[in-house]
């Protein structure tokens, strides 16, 4: 069982140095015999993988790795490529990977020796699995891997398991009675007919168990939540006057919702909330 579907992206391959200590320093590229060029400049938001887990950037986009924490401490890393529905194949290696609670100070190492899936070539791996600390189980951990070897480049790796909080201009959801009379009473521009749409539910029901993320900066042609201006994930998408909006996030279509029905002249076309 995956309980560890939350990872996000902390650095791709050689920015943020996280789990770095004065008892166990964190070696960095800089550190090693030709060390790759290719690092990750850019954020990436979090998102899932096809087993649960989160899918990390690798020098540039050149490569992924879905990150998965499971039940009982284990700790996997699949190896994907360019194309995140394909496996990559990399050398057998044994990976170091530094590991600590968010918010504290030291590190703690651990070994995540290749694991070959059925069907990769001899001395490659697409696999690699270890067992985190237990002082780190089941809590909010950071990882730093300093040193991932692929097509005979080096890569730096890191991740954490927490989940980043709602920027200030994210609104709350509301108290259950609040919800229920907010999406299933008509008013304004939000009808019956929306209501039908939508599943006679709220959007808290409706996408119970989705994961939110936050992009803040969303790229030019990117569709917008109308709400906060991060980038929308059609995910999360809430019909009001015959119209799919697209959200970051159930609370967001809260306030869409109750904009629509109190001050109908403030809402625009779908087509309007696009990044220009």
């Amino acid at each position: 069982m995956v309980v560890g579907a939350a990872l996000s992206l902390i650095a791709g391959c050689g920015q943020t140095q996280v789990g770095q200590s004065p008892t166990v320093p964190v070696p960095t590229l800089a550190a090693t015999s030709n060390p790759s060029p290719a690092s990750s400049e850019g954020e990436h938001g979090h998102k899932p993988g096809a087993h649960g887990g989160t899918i990390i950037s690798i020098g540039l986009d050149s490569y992924h790795a879905e990150a998965i924490a499971e039940k009982g401490g284990r700790l996997r890393l699949l190896m994907l490529g360019k194309d995140e529905s394909r496996i990559q194949e990399v050398d057998a290696q044994t990976l170091t990977a530094y590991v600590k609670t968010v918010g504290d100070a030291e590190a703690v190492p651990i070994e995540l020796p290749a694991v070959p899936q059925e069907g990769d070539a001899g001395g490659k791996t697409s696999q690699f699995v270890g067992q985190l600390p237990e002082s780190v189980v089941a809590r909010e951990i950071e990882v730093t891997i300093p040193m991932l070897r692929i097509a005979g480049e080096r890569f730096r790796v890191g991740f954490t398991t927490a989940i980043p909080a709602h920027d200030e201009a994210i609104p709350d959801g509301l108290p259950p009675v609040e919800e229920q009379a907010l999406y299933l009473t008509p008013a304004g521009l939000y009808t019956t007919n929306d209501i039908a749409a939508n599943g006679n539910v709220t959007a808290a029901q409706k996408f119970r168990g989705v994961m939110a993320s936050h992009d803040m900066k969303p790229k030019v042609g990117d569709r917008i939540c109308p709400i906060t201006n991060t980038k929308a994930n059609p995910k999360f998408t809430w019909v009001v006057d015959g119209k799919p909006y697209e959200f970051c996030c159930p609370p967001c279509v809260d306030e869409f919702v109750k904009l629509a029905k109190e001050d109908p002249g403030a809402i625009r076309a779908p087509g309007d909330y696009v990044r220009r």
